[in-house]
C-alpha cells in the first residue's frame, strides 16, 4: 500500500468513494483542469493560424495541425507531471502550461518558429476560465444521466403504485388520503424541473485579456475586430460568449448552476427523509443482502443506510455549492485571487452529488412496498372523511358544517362504525347519505390515481 491508496485520501470523495466518481475523476481533478488548458492553449494556437488577416502566422500545414492536436487528445498522466514539474519552477500553473507546450513545439522543427504565438495576447484567466468551462459543461454531462436515471425510477415507482391508496400526513397528524404514486410522482416532477434548469444553464467564457478589452491585442493588430474574434473561439469550444467581463469572467452563471443543482439536492434530501420515515412506520420493507450487517450489535436490523448517506452528502455539496454561489460572483475591482482556490473545490461538490444520488437508486432498488401496513394505517383512520363529510353538508346547506364534524371528529381517532354512527346523528338528506355512507378512507382519494400516471404538466 503507497501513499496514492484511496485509504490515505484527505477527502471521503477521492477515499472512501473513489469507486463511485472514477468517472468524474478524469473531468474535475487538477489532471482534468491541465487537460482542458492545454485543450484551450491548443484550440487558440490554430484559431490564430486560420486567422487569414494575421500575416504573421501563415497557416499550419495539415500535419502540423494534427501534432497540436494531438498534444491535447492524447495529453496523460506523464504531461500532467511534466506540467507539476515546470509549475515547481514557475510558481504558476498556467505559465507551466505554456512552456510544456513549448517544449512539445520544440520536437517538430516547423513549429519551433511559432511557438510564441502560443499564449499570444492572453491573460491567465482567459485559459482558466475556459477551462473550467468545459470542466464544468463535461462534468455536468456526465452526471446528469445519473440524475435522470433516478427521475425515472421514481417515475416508475409513482406509475406502478398510482392506485394504491395511503394516508396522507399534514402535521405528522392524520390527513386526505393519497396514493403512494401521486406522491412519488410528485417528487419526480419537482426534480423533473430542476433537473431541466440545470441542463439548459448556460456556460459562459470569455477571451479578452487582461482586464476584458482586448488592449493588448489592438496594439499587435488595430485593424482586426477582437471582440468577433474572440466570439467565435469561445463558440468553436462549445462555450457561449460573455462580451462583457473584467480580467475574470464574472462567474455568474456558475452561481446559477451551483443553485439549479443544490435546487435538485434539496427536493431529493426531502425525499430522502420522507422515505427514511415511511420505512419506519413499514409503509416499506428492505431486502436483507446476505452477508450485510445493520448493527454490530442488534442483529435484527436492515438500516435505512443508503438514504441516510444520500443526506448527509447532499448536505455536503449544498455547502460548498452555496459557498461557490455566493463567494465567486464577488472580486474585488477587476481581480483578485480569491476564486482560484474556491474553484478547485468544484469537483468535489459535483463528487458528492453524484454519490448521493447513487445512494438515493441504491436504496430505491432495496424497497418492497408494503401494502397491508399501509391499508392498516388508512383502516384505522376514518376521522379523515370529516373534511368530505361537511363539505357535502355545504352542499346542501346544512348549518354549521364544519363546526359540527369539528365537535365530534376532533383528536379522535374513528373506526368504520363510530364513521357510520355520525353520519346517521348529523341527520343527513337522504341524497347526502347516499354519497357518504359508502365512502372509506381507501376510496377517498380523489384524482391521486389519474395525477400520478400523468406525463404532462
Amino acid at each position: 500500500m503507497t501513499d496514492a491508496d484511496p485509504v490515505f485520501a484527505i477527502g471521503a470523495a477521492d477515499g472512501r468513494y473513489r469507486s463511485k466518481v472514477r468517472d468524474l475523476a478524469p473531468i474535475v481533478s487538477e489532471f482534468g483542469l491541465m487537460r482542458y488548458r492545454v485543450e484551450v492553449e491548443c484550440a487558440w494556437v490554430l484559431f490564430l493560424s486560420r486567422c487569414p488577416d494575421i500575416k504573421e502566422f501563415q497557416p499550419l500545414s495539415a500535419e502540423d495541425e494534427a501534432f497540436v492536436q494531438a498534444i491535447a487528445d492524447e495529453f496523460d498522466g506523464e504531461d500532467a507531471a511534466r506540467i507539476k514539474a515546470l509549475e515547481a519552477t514557475t510558481n504558476h500553473d498556467v505559465k507551466a502550461v505554456e512552456y510544456f507546450l513549448k517544449e512539445a513545439f520544440a520536437e517538430r522543427q516547423t513549429l519551433q518558429a511559432v511557438n510564441e504565438w502560443i499564449h499570444f495576447g492572453c491573460t491567465s484567466e482567459d485559459i482558466n476560465n475556459t477551462a473550467y468551462g468545459l470542466m464544468i459543461k463535461n462534468a455536468r454531462d456526465a452526471i446528469l444521466p445519473t440524475m435522470q436515471t433516478l427521475i425515472t425510477t421514481l417515475e416508475q415507482l409513482a406509475t406502478d403504485n398510482a392506485d394504491l391508496p395511503m394516508l396522507s400526513r399534514t402535521h405528522g397528524q392524520t390527513a386526505s388520503p393519497t396514493t403512494l404514486g401521486k406522491e412519488i410522482k410528485n417528487v419526480a416532477a419537482r426534480l423533473e424541473r430542476q433537473y431541466e434548469q440545470l441542463r439548459k444553464t448556460t456556460i459562459l467564457g470569455k477571451f479578452n485579456g487582461a482586464v476584458g478589452n482586448f488592449n493588448a491585442h489592438l496594439v499587435a493588430y488595430p485593424d482586426l475586430n477582437w471582440p468577433n474574434l474572440s466570439r467565435q473561439f469561445i463558440e468553436g469550444l462549445g462555450l457561449t460568449n460573455n462580451p462583457w467581463t473584467t480580467q475574470i469572467e464574472p462567474h455568474d452563471y456558475i452561481a446559477e448552476l451551483c443553485h439549479a443543482q443544490m435546487r435538485f439536492n434539496q427536493v431529493l434530501l426531502d425525499f430522502d427523509r420522507d422515505i427514511w420515515s415511511y420505512i419506519s412506520i413499514e409503509y416499506f420493507k428492505q431486502r436483507k443482502v446476505e452477508g450485510e450487517t445493520g448493527s454490530s450489535t442488534m442483529p435484527h436490523k436492515i438500516n435505512p443506510i443508503d438514504f441516510e448517506n444520500s443526506e448527509g452528502n447532499i448536505g455536503i455539496a449544498n455547502a460548498l455549492l452555496d459557498h461557490m454561489a455566493s463567494k465567486l460572483v464577488v472580486s474585488r475591482w477587476q481581480r483578485d485571487l480569491s476564486d482560484s482556490t474556491v474553484l478547485r473545490n468544484l469537483g468535489t461538490a459535483f463528487a458528492h452529488c453524484s454519490i448521493a444520488y447513487q445512494a438515493t437508486i441504491k436504496g430505491l432498488s432495496r424497497l418492497d412496498v408494503n401494502p397491508d401496513a399501509i391499508a392498516a394505517d388508512l383502516d384505522n383512520s376514518w376521522e379523515v372523511l370529516a373534511e368530505a363529510v361537511q363539505t357535502v353538508m355545504r352542499k346542501f346547506s346544512m348549518p354549521e358544517p364544519y363546526e359540527r364534524l369539528k365537535a365530534v371528529t376532533r383528536g379522535r381517532r374513528l373506526s368504520a362504525q363510530v364513521y357510520q354512527e355520525i353520519l346517521q346523528e348529523l341527520q343527513l338528506p337522504a341524497e347526502a347519505m347516499q354519497e357518504l355512507k359508502e365512502l372509506t378512507p381507501a376510496t377517498y382519494i380523489g384524482c391521486a390515481p389519474e395525477l400520478a400516471k400523468r406525463s404532462e404538466h
